[in-house]
């Protein structure tokens, strides 16, 4: 291993989203529905951005089982948007709400942001998913525990299917992702760390843009 993951795995560490006043007023069941559906509607544009970023990786050379994976991931991406539709139905967000939600100036920036750095190098790419996808199993475990026992949603019910996929899909996800880090050149390696943590710092971002706009902010 040339030691660019566990940087990574530090980065992630020390910006995770589960320290975030969001996350934290949703563990606590500091949050309202209305908070939740808030959140619902401005995170989508994250979910909706993601496989397209995946879809980036296409671009670059990759060995023939990375493509297939990379491919896998892709698909299971693009069916997660419906599932996260399934959420935000549960607390009233329309399918008609999340397509018509522009999201928050900044949000945009930084999603805008990730779009170039995946369309730079395979490397990039790969260090923006794996900063996303690394602690979602951990992150979605977290959120399921919440909505179980502060917002009455079922564990096992279509309107979870979205989290529960995530604790088992991204493992995977991010172990193809860690594979391509740790092939990586010394001259990739740089680029990948800096946008491990623009991603960090994007998917933060976003949670600062639903703080603003709940009532978590009040008491933040």
């Amino acid at each position: 291993m040339n030691g660019l993951v566990s940087t990574i795995d530090a980065e992630i560490e020390k910006r995770s989203l589960l320290k975030h006043p969001f996350y934290k007023s949703w563990s606590a069941g500091a949050l309202t529905v209305d908070d939740l559906a808030v959140y619902s509607a401005e995170y989508f544009q994250m979910v909706k951005t993601v496989p397209e970023l995946v879809k980036n990786a296409n671009a670059f050379p990759m060995d023939a089982s990375t493509r297939e994976a990379v491919s896998g991931i892709g698909a299971e991406e693009s069916v997660h948007v419906e599932l996260w539709t399934r959420f935000a139905s549960a607390l009233g967000v329309t399918k008609t709400d999340l397509a018509s939600h522009k999201g928050h100036t900044r949000t945009n920036q930084v999603l805008s942001q990730l779009q170039r750095a995946s369309k730079q190098s395979l490397a990039q790419v790969a260090a923006v998913m794996y900063a996303i996808e690394s602690e979602q199993p951990k992150i979605s475990r977290t959120k399921l525990d919440g909505l179980q026992r502060f917002y009455g949603m079922d564990g096992k019910g279509d309107s979870t299917t979205y989290f529960r996929e995530h604790e088992e899909a991204d493992v995977r996800h991010a172990a193809v992702w860690r594979n391509v880090l740790e092939h990586l050149g010394e001259n990739e390696r740089r680029e990948a760390l800096q946008a491990a943590i623009e991603s960090l710092d994007a998917q933060n971002a976003i949670l600062d843009s639903v703080m603003g706009d709940c009532s978590c902010s009040e008491n933040a």
